[in-house]
């Protein structure tokens, strides 16, 4: 054991470690199953972070090898829930001079496979690091721990005027939602997280410790070298470990009113939802269900709305600023057709109406008898008798109403069961399709489908991924949508920062 540790004597990481070679001795696996750890190298795992954070349980194993996707892998050798930084910088140099894998994982709410262990190893489980470290509210900022969630964190700063407004359904950590570049249904007001992270604290392979913009730096803007804080952002785990975010916080709106608002066609919301862009109404929200997915809601989460095409819209702001805004937007829907307008002005109705859009995801599996999610509720994995799949292309404003009624169509052609779902303010939609994995037949054309609406996002100079990331199952769409030289270059910088090719391997390249 002592071996195993010897290259984790430097806990702070500050400066680069030697005691790995490029070719490491696999004696990680023991004799049995390939890929299994060996008793010694799970027993140097425990002297880092004590015995009762090291699990190599069949259920922990298998709770920690999936997310919420269809994705399916092994699961990793081991689990460990590391108490610090200090900690993270250790593991991490002890799987790095065996040639471990290495696979972060949050709370597990990802749709892209992205926590799948590919080749086995270590799952390294960030939620015991669920400390809020500082907050700066004349600054508008806040560092966390990667286990922090936003709700938590929204809760801690209730009193303060201010709030983190990224809300990408699920409750989340902080840390996930970094590497994932996650957004939402306020980024159309407020940003992904690519626009609300200032600084991130990452140890990297082999256990340096990297801060991105400078140690203990928060500033608005800057102009000083390479931007790695945007490298590290939505790099789903692959170049390192994040081990502390500062993040960009908001003043938390004097009011807040939510509506919901029925159309007679998908064009005519779409166009609706373009058009109040263009008239530069501030709105926070502004959510697009079709009818199917309508239905569903009204069935899941016992509302009593239009079966049509909706659009959900918030507004933030003075009571003044607020009466201006509804009355332009009503005005602007009407003109598109709109029907059925309902204002929801209490706290109470419109988190209800929130929350039904927020389980839109598993409003939809309850279209077909027995649908669950995989995972659902944290429970080790068990197949159920159908499965949701979720595209999450994005595109220009200009071509949203183009892509989504094509897709409509090709939707009702196609014969399968799905419905649409977008943060259409800002041009990203999904369709929800539900598949037997059983069905051999089903599932290849739920996959057809899938790349078909890629390609068509990319046709219009748009992306195959507005906030899911590429995980397992869109690296192809990827080399399509950067090219050869883009794929080159980032296989340098992750050849670069990962020569082993350890950090959850598999996932984006």
């Amino acid at each position: 054991m002592a071996s195993l540790l010897r290259t984790a004597a430097n806990p702070r990481g500050l400066f680069p470690w030697r005691g790995y070679c490029l070719f490491p001795w696999r004696g990680y696996c023991s004799g049995g199953t390939q890929g299994e750890l060996s008793k010694g190298f799970v027993e140097a795992l425990k002297a880092v972070v004590g015995s009762p954070h090291v699990s190599t349980t069949a259920a922990d194993r298998e709770q920690h090898g999936h997310d919420e996707s269809m994705h399916r892998c092994r699961p990793p050798g081991a689990v460990v829930w590391p108490q610090n930084v200090e900690q993270v910088s250790r593991l991490a140099a002890l799987c790095y001079s065996q040639g471990v894998p290495i696979v972060p994982f949050g709370t597990g709410t990802g749709l892209e496979g992205g926590v799948c262990a590919t080749q086995g190893g270590v799952c390294i489980n960030l939620t015991h690091m669920d400390r809020i470290l500082s907050v700066n509210p004349q600054d508008f900022s806040v560092v966390v721990e990667p286990g922090v969630t936003r709700k938590t964190l929204n809760t801690y700063l209730r009193d303060s005027g201010l709030w983190f407004p990224v809300d990408p359904g699920a409750d989340a950590s902080l840390g996930g939602m970094v590497a994932t570049a996650a957004s939402g249904t306020n980024a159309v007001r407020y940003g992904t997280m690519r626009d609300n992270v200032l600084n991130l604290e990452v140890v990297l392979p082999g256990g340096r410790l990297l801060h991105t913009a400078g140690l203990g730096r928060h500033f608005r803007k800057s102009a000083a070298g390479y931007n790695l804080t945007g490298l590290f952002v939505g790099s789903e785990g692959t170049l390192g470990l994040i081990t502390a975010a500062t993040l960009r916080l908001h003043p938390a709106p004097e009011a807040t009113v939510a509506a919901t608002c029925a159309f007679p066609s998908v064009q005519a919301a779409v166009d609706a939802t373009v058009h109040i862009l263009q008239a530069a109404v501030p709105v926070a929200r502004i959510e697009f269900l079709d009818e199917v997915m309508m239905d569903a809601c009204n069935k899941y989460s016992q509302l009593n709305s239009s079966v049509a095409p909706t659009l959900f819209l918030e507004f933030h702001g003075s009571e003044r600023a607020l009466a201006e805004q509804i009355e332009r937007a009503e005005e602007i829907t009407q003109h598109n057709g709109a029907s059925h307008f309902s204002w929801a002005k209490g706290a109470q109705e419109r988190s209800r109406l929130w929350e039904a859009r927020h389980n839109a995801w598993y409003a939809a599996l309850a279209l077909r008898p027995g649908c669950k999610a995989w995972g659902e509720g944290g429970q080790p994995h068990k197949p159920a008798p159908t499965q949701g799949y979720s595209t999450d292309v994005c595109v220009p404003i200009s071509r949203l109403p183009e892509i989504l009624v094509q897709t409509k169509e090709d939707l009702k052609a196609s014969g399968l069961t799905g419905c649409i779902v977008g943060h259409v303010g800002d041009g990203n939609f999904h369709c929800i399709l539900l598949v037997d994995p059983e069905d051999a037949e089903e599932l290849r054309r739920v996959k057809d489908f899938g790349k078909q609406l890629g390609r068509r996002a990319l046709a219009l100079h748009g992306t195959c991924t507005g906030e899911h990331g590429i995980g397992l199952g869109k690296r192809q769409l990827l080399q399509e949508e950067v090219g050869v030289v883009g794929m080159e270059i980032m296989r340098q910088l992750k050849a670069m920062l990962d020569p082993q090719g350890l950090m959850n391997p598999g996932k984006v390249l």
